[in-house]
């Protein structure tokens, strides 16, 4: 049993690096998939702009958007037959480094529906802030076919082995907000509430997001309840090095408790 009897309030000051969190996490141990291989991926962003991203191999992705192209090493991993998590970052070997770039695609290839995420690096208050933009669409055509908002996590209590020695616990309080807890591992004790964003991807699946207000991390995930496991990224920048932090993982999760309000009957 995992006891935290010791553990107290740690204050901001005491946090440790972003990049704490790199050991402990271990390697992403899920296999790859070379299932796109030779396909191409053709997306409307936001501004009805076309971004595509033609997959080479089992490895290497090129890229092209209005303004930009290029290539990139890329992972993808079949979540569940026919849905993708892939994964590739841009922008790393650049001399200005805040310039990368962790682009995240879920592609559900049953139905055509896409979500890509693109986190990056703005500076808010001389400070390095991650931001994430969404754009959701569907390749065989259908707009109103895209993943929806879900309140599917809400009132869920679930605990996440990402290693021997890394576990967290996660409670989702509403549509927009959850609490996060290290307990093992390097960030022991650390807990915070932060905005998080969930989307429905297939039955006790989710496409989950969050972003962090004392440490600069953006993460992009998809949970998986039936599977009991996670499988992302959490994208961030460590001070100390002025580098970007680029964690994949992979975790088993125990959903640990549901709560529910009780029905109010009596008037006051």
């Amino acid at each position: 049993m995992i006891t935290t009897e010791l553990q107290d309030y740690i204050p901001e000051e005491e946090w440790p690096p972003v990049s704490t969190m790199l050991d402990g996490f271990g390697d992403q141990t899920l296999p790859a998939s070379d299932a796109l291989s030779g396909t191409t991926l053709r997306l409307a962003t936001n501004h009805s702009e076309v971004s595509e991203y033609r997959f080479q191999d089992a490895t290497t992705l090129e890229w092209s958007e209005p303004t930009s192209r290029g290539s990139a090493t890329y992972k993808a991993i079949e979540a569940r037959p026919g849905i993708f998590i892939i994964d590739f970052v841009r922008g790393q070997h650049k001399e200005e480094k805040s310039d990368a770039e962790n682009v995240t695609i879920v592609f559900d290839r049953n139905i055509g529906a896409v979500t890509t995420a693109v986190s990056g690096f703005v500076t808010r208050d001389s400070k390095v802030r991650c931001t994430t933009e969404f754009v959701h669409s569907n390749v065989n055509g259908p707009a109103d076919a895209i993943h929806q908002r879900s309140p599917g996590l809400i009132g869920k209590r679930i605990f996440y082995r990402y290693s021997d020695v890394e576990t967290y616990e996660h409670i989702y309080l509403n549509q927009g907000t959850f609490t996060w807890h290290c307990v093992r591992g390097g960030e022991a004790g650390l807990a915070d509430t932060d905005r998080c964003m969930t989307w429905a991807v297939a039955e006790d699946l989710y496409l989950f997001f969050w972003t962090e207000k004392v440490m600069t991390v953006d993460a992009v995930l998809l949970i998986d309840l039936r599977e009991q496991r996670s499988i992302g990224r959490m994208f961030g920048w460590d001070d100390p090095a002025a580098e970007p932090v680029i964690l994949p993982f992979n975790s088993r999760l125990s959903v640990l408790n549901t709560t529910g309000y009780p029905q109010d009957t009596h008037k006051h």
